[in-house]
């Protein structure tokens, strides 16, 4: 490959789809490599919805916005194909932030070298991003114990169906809430969820009492609308909440208002919102936490693969239609 395509990021989104007039998408010369520095042919790219903050003009966000004119911000894996650094060999697989490109020049930070045999994509769906996003939210912030009840809000997404299972797997009363029908049967039947709430067509607080009867100990949020208000009307005395992210609002110029504080108040919650880049340095730990599970056979997972690097522009859409059958990814 003497000349690879990447796709960089040259104007805001101001609210609503994501469209081609955001990007540019360049085609460049092989990088030539210097000492300390490997070349990473990528395979499957990640596309998650932290990207929208991440295009966004926000400055005061978790991470800085993705510069305009610079190679638009996602995780991913690939293989090293040449290097002059002493750590990484041709050959290596490897994952990190490596971007909407095919090829990526790098020092090496930031990287991190597969250990294991298992697909690119299980390693994309389980194993990067979302496991690791899951493990930290429920066991660091809403602490689970056996016989408690937990409302996962996106749980039939990459993170929200992880968070279910290692949640069911402890012994926790497990209730998605999701877009649709055929999302809801699967994490009941396939992923083994206590109960689901289609957001768009059920009763939420009606199906609420239906379903947690005693209350909710343990919110996991993903996705705010609607169903916030509601779950949050149902929390117990001294229950979590893990505040991951807000798909629902990320289009809107105003985001919809929360809950009031005084119940916070009355019952003691806790309330905490994270993201990742705060904990890079607790992956060992979290990898340690999470694979037990998978190896035990107690996370399943699929994948929505969309294909070429410019099918990651329109992709991106499927977010907030909730059109997405499981982890969001691009084979490049």
């Amino acid at each position: 490959m003497q000349e690879y395509t990447a796709i960089k990021l040259i104007a805001r989104p101001s609210g609503g789809p994501i469209t081609d007039e955001l990007f540019e998408t360049v085609t460049m010369p092989r990088p030539e490599l210097a000492d300390g520095e490997f070349l990473v042919q990528q395979t499957y790219m990640s596309l998650d919805p932290a990207m929208f903050g991440w295009m966004s003009p926000d400055t005061e966000s978790y991470i800085p916005p993705v510069a305009l004119g610079d190679v638009m911000r996602s995780s991913g894996i690939g293989n090293v194909i040449e290097s002059k650094h002493p750590d990484f060999q041709v050959g290596d697989r490897v994952t990190g932030l490596l971007g909407w490109t095919e090829l990526l020049k790098t020092n090496g930070q930031g990287i991190n070298k597969v250990q294991n045999d298992l697909p690119d994509e299980t390693i994309l769906s389980v194993f990067a991003l979302p496991g690791l996003t899951a493990t930290q939210g429920l066991f660091s912030i809403g602490k689970p114990k056996a016989g408690e009840t937990i409302v996962v809000t996106g749980a039939a997404g990459s993170v929200g169906s992880i968070v279910g299972q290692l949640a069911k797997a402890d012994g926790l009363n497990v209730i998605g809430v999701v877009g649709g029908d055929e999302k809801a049967s699967w994490i009941v039947n396939e992923l083994g969820f206590d109960g689901a709430i289609n957001y768009k067509t059920d009763d939420l607080k009606a199906k609420l009492d239906e379903l947690a009867p005693n209350g909710v100990d343990v919110y996991f949020e993903n996705t705010g609308g609607p169903i916030q208000q509601a779950v949050f009307n149902k929390m117990n005395v001294h229950g979590r909440i893990a505040v991951c992210g807000m798909i629902a609002d990320y289009a809107k110029a105003i985001p919809d208002p929360g809950p009031n504080w005084i119940p916070m108040i009355k019952k003691r919650l806790t309330v905490q919102g994270y993201a990742m880049p705060d904990h890079f340095g607790d992956i060992p730990a979290l990898l340690t936490k999470l694979t037990p599970y998978v190896m035990q056979g107690k996370i399943k997972y699929r994948s929505h693969i969309l294909d070429g690097l410019p099918s990651a522009i329109t992709g991106l859409n499927l977010f907030f239609t909730g059109g997405n059958q499981g982890k969001l990814m691009v084979k490049l």
